[in-house]
């Protein structure tokens, strides 16, 4: 259930993303000049297949034009110039960008799971561009070689708002596969919590499945960060990191 705290921290627009916010704005265009709210009896189906297909195009080339200036962003990153790129003056709130995110790509797997540029009566939604920004982005790491860290949220990401990581999970295999490749893998989580104990109640399906791994190295189990180290040494196999500063 969405909680009121949620729902007007969402409305706040300056928590909102500042960059997807405009790439929404940006495909708002072609939806307006191109879609056909039409009646519930519309019969001239070639006429809205001709819709989609201009939709599709205008979408496609959208994206295209965006993922060209983050290219240049970047490029503009490599010499220390990133505050004199196109994208950080039409966008200033925009950050380091550390992969090329390719947009034009991803939004075509996107609209054919979403069917984006059929619909005539809802426009890109701001959770359609971030599922496009999140596909460019599994896209332009897997394209770029080994992951060295991957990072995931935990609420909402890895399980639902206030739930735990079963065992059941599907995502835990996956988890696993990237550990046994050498990739390191961070949970970052806002709950705060100052026990193992604690954690080990939210994540226990997946340290139950790295301690009973038999694909992972005593080593590639240690590559498990939770607010502390995978350690098979106590109940909750979470161990603080000792800090040691030069």
């Amino acid at each position: 259930m969405t909680t009121r705290y949620r729902v007007e921290y969402a409305l706040k627009t300056h928590r909102r993303d500042q960059f997807i916010e405009w790439v929404k704005g940006l495909l708002a265009v072609p939806f307006v000049l191109h879609s056909q709210p039409t009646g519930v009896f519309e019969t001239r189906t070639n006429s809205v297949k001709m819709m989609a297909a201009e939709a599709h195009r205008r979408y496609w080339e959208i994206m295209r034009d965006v993922e060209v200036m983050i290219d240049d962003h970047i490029a503009h990153q490599e010499v220390n110039l990133h505050g004199q790129s196109k994208l950080k003056l039409l966008v200033p709130s925009i950050g380091t960008f550390f992969t090329r995110l390719p947009l034009a790509d991803a939004f075509i797997y996107q609209d054919k799971k979403r069917f984006i540029s059929s619909r005539r009566f809802v426009p890109p939604s701001f959770n359609d561009v971030r599922l496009i920004l999140n596909t460019a982005q599994l896209m332009g790491v897997t394209a770029a070689g080994p992951v060295d860290l991957a990072t995931f949220d935990g609420d909402v990401t890895l399980y639902d708002d206030g739930q735990s990581l079963e065992s059941s999970n599907p995502v835990i295999e996956r988890i696993l596969y990237l550990m046994s490749k050498d990739t390191k893998i961070g949970i970052v989580t806002a709950a705060g919590y100052t026990e193992a104990e604690r954690y080990y109640g939210r994540l226990h399906g997946l340290l139950n499945a790295v301690k009973a791994s038999t694909i992972l190295s005593a080593a590639q189990k240690q590559n498990l960060i939770i607010m502390g180290q995978y350690t098979p040494l106590n109940s909750a196999f979470l161990d603080i990191i000792q800090l040691t500063i030069p």
